[in-house]
Parts: C-alpha cells; structure tokens; sequence
C-alpha cells in the first residue's frame, strides 16, 4: 500500500468539510462575504448552484443559503483584484 499524497489528503479533509456542512444554512449576507459579492451570489443562485430557501414572503425576510454549496464557491479575499 502506497503512502497518500498531500492532495488526497488534503481532498478527502475537504469532501469532509463539504459533508459536515450539508445540513447548515448561511445568511444572505454571510453567502455574499464567502461567494464574493451580492451579484456572484445572485448568480450562482440562479444557476441552481446555490441552494437557496425563503421560507416567508415577506420582503425582508431570512434568506437560508445552503452552507456547503456557499463553501463549494468561496473566493479567497486576498487575491481578489483591486478595481483601479
């Protein structure tokens, strides 16, 4: 049996997060955070690759973004492009 590399490793620790995750819900406004913004989180919602859930009608109502999706497509801030 071969020794496992970093990237499995750091593969499987990752399917992990994602699973652990699955049941959890984020806000909107922490989804925005993590995705990188109101409008990448809009879409990525209205591609279906976001599960996302108001459970009221009512216009200020709790968005329940599912936790795992939102962690799927988080951007890492630091390397974010700063607009000029």
């Amino acid at each position: 049996m071969r020794p496992r590399t970093y990237d499995e490793v750091m593969a499987e620790r990752l399917e992990a997060i994602y699973s652990a995750t699955r049941r959890l819900t984020f806000s909107k406004n922490t989804a925005m955070e993590i995705v990188g913004g109101k409008s990448r989180l809009m879409k990525l919602v209205g591609a279906n690759k976001i599960h996302a859930e108001k459970p009221t009608d009512a216009q200020n109502g709790r968005w329940h973004c599912n936790a795992s999706d939102v962690l799927r497509y988080a951007v890492d801030p630091f390397f974010k492009e700063k607009k000029r």
